[in-house]
């Protein structure tokens, strides 16, 4: 029988994968609406890549779970190591999300200075 940290574990990476599940079908319904336009890579990277920093901070939040179950120093370090790779993970991605999302911001439109009228 499972106890309830062990069970929050388990709900915590059913979403992680709901996550992944939600946003790979989420892409794969952009793609198709986008393919025949040049554009439509860079948004598809961002949708797909948004649903995944999700799903890693939903796997952190099971790992320090599991650690609270059997916090032996193996489970401990290991679980450094993980938060480690996973927080680079995310930084970067986000980071590279945030200037994908930049670079398909439109540029405003500047209109031409015109002489004040007197």
């Amino acid at each position: 029988m499972m106890h309830g940290v062990e069970l929050f574990q388990l709900l915590l990476e059913i979403i992680s994968i709901a996550c992944v599940v939600i946003g790979l079908g989420k892409t794969l319904w952009l793609a198709a609406r986008v393919r025949d336009h040049e554009p439509g890579f860079p948004r598809i990277r961002l949708c797909f890549g948004s649903w995944l920093i999700l799903a890693l901070e939903f796997q952190l939040a099971a790992d320090i779970l599991a650690t609270t179950v059997a916090p032996s120093k193996e489970e401990l370090v290991r679980l450094a190591i993980i938060a480690v790779i996973r927080t680079f993970l995310n930084y970067f991605l986000g980071k590279e999300l945030d200037a994908q999302a930049e670079r398909q911001q439109p540029e405003p439109v500047r209109s031409p200075s015109r002489p004040d009228a007197r």
